[in-house]
């Protein structure tokens, strides 16, 4: 029996592990807790507190590049579309995406994984550069040794919605879980929200995904066969409460393997990591995907879907050019 220390959020996917209902073979998993969820991050790159632990995307890649020793698992834990995260007061100043442009915005930190997407969206869709905004953030980056672009201020402020209440930005990035616990309403920035967000998701045949799970390499070395069955146990656990989760992107971006749709998403993520500083060098998704293709329904290292995604993770340039670009042999 080998035992796994091991951190993740509390979801209907989660439930049947953590109760016991679907036993991890082999494994007797030892269940932290961490709250809020995303601190436990933060431990975990800089200490490997945990064996298997949840982890947000552009963390992950910031690791990555850190030479942090964790390994990407193909499990998608929680993710959705963002045109609704960039938000502000209803009674304040309407704006337009592109008045951002010379704006401060707020966000919890500026390697949060939904700043991360609704930085993608606000240049591939309405062409406001990362470079355009000044980014005021109240936490410092998970990944202690990154260092921020210059055009980002930190602030005293306890959270991101006091930015806004304060009149220190006039809108501010919030996760879809967050905008609802504020305590006052907000409302989205970007116009017919819901629309655009489902045009993206036409646009790139995927979803976005904001939390993964990672392993400590150690581990994954010296116990595969555990994690092998963490990770298919978490598979099925997935597939048992598929009934919990409606059809919406949120609902539908839960999945364990890498499918083409997560290689995707991890691709465009990638993409725009590297467009926006969040990481200073290309990232090879494929390699990422082909090092445990075995976990999971995966596709084969070098298949089409595998190698695009990489591909568009490492090419600059618009939507177009990129088609064009990883349509040449």
């Amino acid at each position: 029996m080998t035992a796994l220390s091991v951190l993740l959020g509390d979801y209907p996917h989660t439930r049947p592990l953590k109760d016991g209902t679907i036993p991890v073979p082999g494994v007797e998993c030892h269940w932290a807790q961490a709250s809020p969820l995303y601190s436990a991050f933060a431990r975990m790159v800089r200490g490997l507190e945990y064996d298997v632990c949840e982890m947000a995307l552009a963390t992950y890649f910031q690791a990555r590049e850190a030479g942090v020793p964790i390994t990407l698992l193909p499990v998608a834990m929680i993710g959705g579309t963002h045109h609704q995260s960039l938000t502000r007061l209803p009674d304040g100043p309407a704006l337009s995406p592109r008045q951002l442009a010379g704006s401060r915005v707020g966000v919890r930190s500026y390697s949060q994984t939904t700043g991360l997407w609704v930085r993608g969206v606000l240049r591939e869709d309405y062409g406001v550069q990362p470079s355009d905004v000044t980014w005021v953030t109240t936490e410092e980056p998970h990944v202690a040794r990154y260092r921020e672009p210059d055009n980002v201020r930190r602030s005293r402020a306890a959270k991101v919605a006091d930015l806004l209440r304060d009149g220190e930005v006039g809108s501010a990035v919030l996760g879809p879980r967050a905008i609802g616990t504020q305590g006052f309403e907000l409302v989205p920035v970007l116009p017919d929200a819901r629309a655009a967000a489902q045009a993206w998701i036409d646009r790139h045949g995927t979803v976005p995904v904001n939390h993964m799970v990672v392993v400590r390499d150690e581990v994954l070395e010296s116990a595969p066969q555990a994690v092998a069955a963490l990770v298919e146990a978490l598979a099925a656990a997935i597939a048992t409460t598929a009934g919990e989760r409606d059809g919406s992107p949120a609902g539908r971006v839960v999945a364990a393997g890498w499918r083409p749709e997560l290689v995707a998403a991890v691709g465009i993520g990638a993409r725009y990591a590297l467009e926006q500083r969040v990481v200073r060098s290309p990232i090879d998704v494929e390699r990422i995907a082909a090092h445990t293709a075995h976990l999971g329904a995966a596709p084969a290292p070098g298949s089409t879907g595998t190698a695009r995604a990489a591909r568009t993770a490492e090419t600059p340039g618009t939507p177009d050019e990129r088609d064009a670009e990883v349509s040449r042999p």
